[in-house]
Formats: C-alpha cells, sequence, structure tokens
C-alpha cells in the first residue's frame, strides 16, 4: 500500500460517466477488484474507486459523478494533481475455468482490467439506459441488456461467475449463483480499517467491507 500525489492525464466523458487517467508513478495496480482511496486535493474526503485500466505508465477509473467527493474528482483536468492511497482490499480470484463477468451500472468500473486479466473472456453488461450503455464499449466481449430487462433473466448456465453493480442485482445473483464472486461497495472513509465506516453484516458477523471484501463469495 502505498500513497502519491500524481498528475492527471486526461478526463474523458463516457455516457454520464468520467474516465479519469492519471500518471502511474510508483503505484502497482494491485489486483482485479481492489481499490484506491481517490482524493482530489483540498476539497472533500477520499472515495474508494476500482482500477479500471492498468496500463505502464498509467492508471485509469470510471468515476460516476453522483454526490460531492465524485463530482470534485470528475472535475479534475489534465495537469491537476490527485492523491492515490492503495492498492486495498481484496479482489477476485483468478483461478476460474470459465470465467463470465457480469456487471450492472457504474459497476461495470472494474471489468476492462478484470477481462484484460482473465483473457478478454465473455460480459453481461446491465444498463438503465443507452446513455449509460456507453461505458459497454469500454468491456470486450460485452453482450448488454437494458432495463426493463436485468441480467439476472439473460444469465446462462455453467459460467464462473466474476460480477460488480447494485446491491439488489448482487442479491438475486447470489440466490441464482451460489459460487458467484461479488464485488459490494459501502461508502468508506479510510479505506484500510480504522474507521469502520464500511461495515456490513455478512452471515451474521459485522465485517469490515475493505478488509474482508470488497470481493466475497456469494455463499
Amino acid at each position: 500500500m502505498r500513497r502519491e500525489a500524481l498528475e492527471v492525464v486526461a478526463n474523458e466523458g463516457i455516457g454520464p460517466y468520467h474516465l479519469i487517467r492519471v500518471k502511474r508513478g510508483a503505484l502497482h495496480p494491485g489486483d482485479p477488484g481492489q481499490f484506491f482511496m481517490l482524493e482530489a486535493p483540498g476539497r472533500v474526503l477520499p472515495r474508494p474507486m476500482s482500477v479500471c485500466f492498468a496500463h505502464a505508465s498509467e492508471l485509469a477509473f470510471l468515476i460516476d459523478p453522483i454526490g460531492p467527493g465524485t463530482r470534485a474528482l470528475c472535475e479534475l483536468r489534465p495537469g491537476d494533481a490527485i492523491h492515490l492511497l492503495g492498492p486495498l482490499g481484496n479482489g477476485w480470484r483468478l483461478d476460474v475455468e470459465r470465467p463470465l463477468l457480469v456487471g450492472g451500472g457504474i459497476g461495470v468500473a472494474p471489468l476492462p482490467y478484470l477481462s484484460e486479466r482473465l483473457g478478454r473472456p465473455p460480459a453481461l453488461l446491465g444498463f438503465r439506459s443507452e446513455w449509460h450503455a456507453e461505458a459497454a464499449a469500454l468491456v470486450p466481449n460485452a453482450e448488454v441488456v437494458l432495463e426493463p430487462t436485468y441480467v439476472t433473466e439473460a444469465l446462462p448456465g455453467g459460467y464462473d461467475v466474476l460480477a460488480c453493480g447494485p446491491e439488489p442485482m448482487l442479491e438475486a445473483l447470489r440466490a441464482l449463483v451460489p459460487d458467484a464472486q461479488l464485488a459490494w461497495e459501502a461508502p468508506m472513509a479510510c479505506g484500510y480499517g480504522a474507521c469502520y465506516g464500511c461495515a456490513v453484516e455478512v452471515d451474521g458477523v459485522l465485517e469490515r467491507l475493505c478488509v474482508k471484501g470488497p470481493v466475497l463469495a456469494a455463499a
């Protein structure tokens, strides 16, 4: 885990989202599903974001500007400074035989990096509109479904499911695919277990998602 001040390289709009690319510096991208705490210096508290792309000289993060913290990040421009702390948490296990990536909305953010590490397996992505679905272009070999159809209605059998998305989607996948690996979201202030702000109930026990997850086994 390292904390570095890095330079924003680009800020690209993709549907309602922003793809923020930063110089990588000495940071290791970690495993798919791990995350970094991103902070726009002098503005608001950091926010947890998974790596979308990892290149030799850059890291990229896909961000949905839904609150003051994420909006501050999405207002950064090339040349601005951004603080990163990470990688943090636990990502997906990659020792799967027949992977299927499943994403919903901004839950597609970590899937391009995961896809690259797994050799571009098939993906099933769900969005609320065609505007949001522009982000599907980031994920190779993706089939897209739009509301009112849900990914759980189009889910093929016989795959090892690795998923990220809204809680209702993950709960539905948990019931359908007991051996799925699911990436959950929770508010985080520190990202490494000190603040207990991301505590969630897992099998009747209160766990810090930043330490136990964010990727958890469905069963």
